[in-house]
């Protein structure tokens, strides 16, 4: 499972930094017509198959017309990249940045909205990981990505991909849930202990 987490992650850093390198208008009509793909399934939309589906080796491909766990992982981090890095300049401010796990990413969100709104925001961050397929699981990331991104902070979405690979496999889902936790809580114990320093 690692290789492949490995590889997934390869090709959603190849996609977004394709997008990096292209002309200015070229990224920002991908990124409109990618995030018209949020919340649907892979395949349903053609207009995005060159950029979900196009290069994935064809072991990754679904021979029964139901998406594989590889097209969902793909085809989810791409899409809620896309409405992550909305309004803003790819090249500039770009909202993949590698190392920010999904649970160290709503630390930080906490961090910068107060302590008042960390219910809140963990009622949120608790539905996604208490997904249980990968449908439930885009429709719950896509409102927490929106918090996150209003809070402009970035994440790294090779790394979200792998994550979302490991999370459809029933035996490696609670391993994704345990490092977004630690994440989250090793984040909030590194706040509290430079907050008594202080």
């Amino acid at each position: 499972m690692e290789k492949q987490q490995a590889s997934i992650n390869e090709f959603v850093a190849a996609k977004i930094n394709s997008l990096k390198k292209r002309e200015d208008s070229y990224s920002r009509a991908t990124l409109a017509k990618l995030r018209r793909g949020v919340g649907k399934s892979p395949g349903s939309m053609p207009d995005i198959w060159d950029f979900t589906l196009g290069d994935l080796p064809e072991s990754w491909l679904s021979q029964s017309g139901d998406p594989t766990p590889f097209e969902w992982a793909a085809h989810i981090a791409i899409t809620l990249f896309a409405l992550h890095q909305q309004g803003k300049d790819i090249r500039q401010s770009p909202m993949s940045e590698s190392g920010g796990s999904l649970g160290s990413a709503v630390r930080r969100l906490i961090s910068k909205r107060g302590a008042e709104s960390e219910s809140a925001i963990k009622r949120r961050f608790d539905t996604v990981i208490t997904s249980s397929s990968a449908e439930e699981l885009a429709y719950h990331l896509r409102g927490l990505i929106s918090l996150i991104r209003s809070g402009d902070i970035p994440l790294d979405y090779p790394r979200l991909a792998g994550d979302l690979l490991k999370f459809q496999f029933q035996d490696q889902r609670d391993k994704v849930r345990l490092l977004w936790g630690q994440d989250y809580y090793f984040n909030r114990n590194r706040e509290d202990e430079i907050s008594d320093e202080e």
